[in-house]
């Protein structure tokens, strides 16, 4: 598989679900048992969301791999600059998705609630959709 390729994000997507299955969710409660796994997905679902930006970074043509982003700040500059589009939503999305996903779902391990978590995972998949289009 070609590294920064649409197949690899979506691998990882499809990653980050079968790896939130092993949470254990408890529907009774709404809520998912095994934490430990609720935050391995939502490692993986950032990298996903990444290996996204990396991708549409690169299809630009105005960026090689090699020059590719070492931290968020710098993601959030190269997205204002190359992707961004005209009303800087693209450049919100990726920031609140950063905040649920990476800060809050994974190093917080904060999201325990099946639904909050479907729908986190729903805007992530609406987010990798619409930048590797």
């Amino acid at each position: 598989m070609k590294r920064n390729s649409k197949s690899e994000v979506l691998k990882y997507y499809k990653n980050a679900k079968e790896i939130l299955k092993k949470a254990e969710p408890d529907y009774e409660t709404g809520t998912y048992n095994n934490i430990k796994y609720v935050q391995e997905a939502f490692g993986t679902l950032w990298l996903a969301i990444l290996k996204a930006i990396d991708y549409a970074l690169i299809k630009t043509g105005k960026l090689e791999e090699k020059d590719l982003p070492q931290k968020w700040e710098t993601y959030e500059l190269y997205i204002d600059k190359y992707l961004r589009p005209k009303n800087g939503k693209l450049k919100k999305w990726a920031d609140d998705l950063y905040h649920d996903i990476h800060i809050t779902g994974y190093y917080r391990g904060g999201l325990r609630g099946i639904n909050p978590i479907k729908e986190v995972f729903k805007l992530a998949k609406k987010f990798i959709d619409k930048i590797i289009s």
